[in-house]
């Protein structure tokens, strides 16, 4: 299987990371994906949206997004990083939604500020995406986590926590939630997050 992804997408990162802790094999593939640049080739071919994590799989079949992508390789082992049904299944997925909507408005923020001239930015709209971060980490902060032994809501939580650092370091998160402070600290020792830190 091959993965077409950028080193600084969290999107990536958390397909990267899930494939690393399920003994998944990828053939990654680093392809362009600017929004303000015309699509790159080769993942516009494999995925008409040209967004990034796109899964290619040996029949030429695709797989997108993230989300997908994670699901599909959780079924693939025995070793289940979310639930397989119950309550705990729907848990980990409403986590996997919740870190997703933190990385959703840190990008957007990060378009914002990165791409579009000073004069022209909102900063209204700015703090709407901040209050949508905070209120995430809030909600995460009350949820237990295990660094040891990570399931699929500890991975997505420790992909947020890794985003925000590495476009927004003076977020300052870490003060407010000491318990995902703590665990990000441990959890970031694993092997499949070192390996995958954006580069």
């Amino acid at each position: 299987m091959k993965l077409l992804y950028s080193p600084t997408s969290p999107y990536a990162r958390k397909v990267r990371i899930c494939a690393l802790e399920l003994g998944i094999a990828l053939d990654e593939v680093v392809v362009g994906a600017n929004p303000s640049q015309a699509a790159d080739p080769g993942l516009a071919a494999a995925n008409p949206l040209a967004k990034i994590p796109t899964l290619v799989l040996a029949d030429g079949r695709t797989i997108y997004d993230s989300r997908v992508i994670v699901d599909y390789l959780d079924s693939l082992t025995d070793r289940a990083l979310a639930p397989r049904s119950g309550d705990a299944r729907w848990a980990a997925l409403v986590e996997q939604a919740a870190c997703d909507g933190i990385l959703d408005a840190a990008l957007l923020s990060r378009y914002e500020l990165a791409m579009r001239p000073e004069a022209m930015r909102w900063p209204e709209w700015l703090a709407g995406q901040s209050g949508k971060i905070e209120r995430a980490l809030d909600l995460l902060e009350t949820s237990a986590r295990d660094a040891a032994n990570p399931g699929l809501g500890d991975i997505c939580v420790a992909c947020a926590l890794g985003y925000l650092d590495l476009r927004f370091p003076e977020n300052g998160w870490r003060s407010g939630h000491p318990k995902l402070a703590a665990f990000f600290a441990a959890i970031s020792e694993r092997p499949s997050l070192k390996s995958t830190i954006p580069a």
